[in-house]
């Protein structure tokens, strides 16, 4: 697609701006019933609210619930532009009558409305799935999640690795000075472009697998929600899902060779599936794919047992029900079983190159946390590396010289029997970011208390060593790396 294909795309953001066609007024007009409806693929409430004729009500009924509209009302809100349309195949026309060939969805992120063309929505009030292997999806659960993971400071250059229609790209173009995306389905490229367009950001679309396109450059951000089904390669492939790579290769590719693509301090952003091996730790197996020259935090937010997982992606693809359901569902239990998966994870792997020593490795923080979290989670992950890097530059000698903060979200938590002198268990609980907790004894807990940027460790440590009448070089000893995990797990922050 060259710049002259898209000349429709100003006309068209005008129009969609003249309608009002936004994620906040589509979710008001329809109402809170209809749009969580919709959210389930029903569209029937969200038609009982769409009957005016109007220009938003049609957008949303063309494209939104995928239902014929009558030309003159297409033309009241796409003055000037349905053959246009039509000619560039997101529209199709019969005499009295126009469909949408593909979904042009609002979006919204938190400073700009944004419009975001993919293919149709699939499965619509149960019809039957059917998704060609160069299908484009839309927004989706998984991009969402990616785009509250990634980091927004301003960087100089972003990469979206696997960019389908290119919703991390335009989000990435918000904070980026450059932007890359790639892509190996040539249908995903033509719609990134066209949503960059559409959307007034720049963005250099490129076409190759996984690094090869930017073979030799390195980005201060690269974000990637890359195809990780994990499933036999038996020839058959989404491409928006599967790599064609069997397993969880995908994912450990990118883990093990995307650091190569990172400037001094980069960050590399996974969401991803993997592997949990019978006989293995999942996160045992996979600290074997991070490198000692990067700071790497994984999070294990979720798993599944194979019969859920594999029934999971056979009634994405639209097998369920079907003739040769059980077939496919036998054959990919049997290749999981003859591969020793017990069960597959998910969750987020977030991947910083340099600041490290030669002598010293990263840190490498591997956490199963299927608990709420504050999103976006991005900004929680951003501050972990600031308190990776603080730790680091501090010899003991020099933690005891500094002063600390307590985060002021911390709440601490008793718990005992009533009347009881001593609780039984002291709890430490973040309310923003991870929304992290663990158990502290009393001094762990006097201690943060009393963390309030006036005394340096060292001389919280003595006072409270001279109140307990406990060795204060031994509590030293033993309190310096509780007060290191504090720092490192965000309960308290270097002042």
């Amino acid at each position: 697609m060259t710049t002259s294909d898209l000349d429709f795309t100003a006309p068209l953001r005008e129009a969609l701006v003249a309608a009002d066609f936004t994620y906040d007024r589509v979710a008001e007009a329809i109402g809170d019933d209809a749009h969580r409806a919709l959210g389930r693929n029903e569209t029937l409430p969200a038609l009982r609210r769409t009957t005016s004729g109007g220009p938003l009500d049609t957008l949303v009924r063309l494209f939104l619930l995928q239902t014929p509209v009558a030309r003159d009302a297409a033309d009241r809100a796409l003055p000037g532009l349905v053959d246009r349309l039509c000619n560039a195949g997101l529209l199709e026309q019969s005499v009295s009558e126009v469909a949408a060939r593909t979904d042009c969805r609002p979006y919204a992120t938190e400073d700009r409305d944004l419009w975001i063309v993919s293919d149709l929505t699939p499965g619509l009030d149960g019809a039957p799935v059917a998704v060609g292997p160069d299908h484009v999806l839309g927004i989706s659960s998984a991009s969402t999640s990616l785009a509250q993971l990634t980091m927004r400071e301003p960087v100089g250059s972003a990469l979206d690795l696997g960019t389908g229609c290119g919703v991390q790209a335009l989000h990435l173009a918000g904070h980026a000075g450059r932007v890359v995306a790639t892509d190996v389905n040539s249908r995903a490229l033509w719609m990134t472009r066209l949503n960059a367009e559409l959307n007034g950001a720049d963005v250099d679309v490129r076409d190759g697998s996984f690094f090869e396109p930017v073979a030799g450059e390195r980005f201060d951000l690269i974000a990637t929600n890359p195809p990780f089904v994990i499933s036999p390669a038996t020839g058959e492939r989404l491409v928006y899902r599967d790599s064609g790579l069997p397993g969880d290769r995908v994912v450990e590719h990118i883990v093990r060779t995307g650091p190569d693509h990172l400037t001094d301090g980069g960050w590399l952003q996974v969401l991803a599936n993997w592997s949990i091996v019978e006989g293995r730790p999942w996160d045992e197996r996979l600290g074997s794919w991070l490198r000692d020259d990067c700071d790497a935090l994984v999070v294990q937010r979720e798993t599944l047992d194979p019969s859920a997982y594999v029934e999971l992606w056979l009634k994405d693809s639209g097998h369920h029900g079907g003739p040769d359901y059980t077939r496919r569902y036998d054959t990919w239990l049997s290749w999981f079983e003859e591969s020793g998966i017990e069960g597959v994870g998910f969750g987020w792997i977030n991947i910083r190159l340099g600041g490290i020593a030669d002598h010293a490795g990263g840190a490498h923080q591997l956490l199963e946390w299927p608990y709420d979290v504050e999103q976006p989670i991005g900004p929680a992950i951003h501050a972990w590396g600031g308190a990776v890097s603080d730790l680091r530059s501090l010899t003991d000698d020099q933690l005891l010289e500094t002063t600390l903060v307590a985060r002021e979200d911390v709440q601490q938590e008793t718990v005992g029997r009533p009347g009881a002198e001593d609780p039984e268990a002291i709890v430490l609980r973040q309310q923003r970011g991870f929304r992290r907790a663990r158990t502290a004894d009393t001094l762990e807990a006097a201690f943060l208390g009393a963390c309030d940027g006036d005394l340096t460790v060292g001389r919280l440590l003595g006072a409270l060593a001279a109140l307990l009448e406990r060795d204060a070089a031994e509590l030293r000893t033993t309190y310096l790396p509780v007060v290191r995990e504090l720092v490192e797990e965000g309960f308290l922050e270097v002042s």
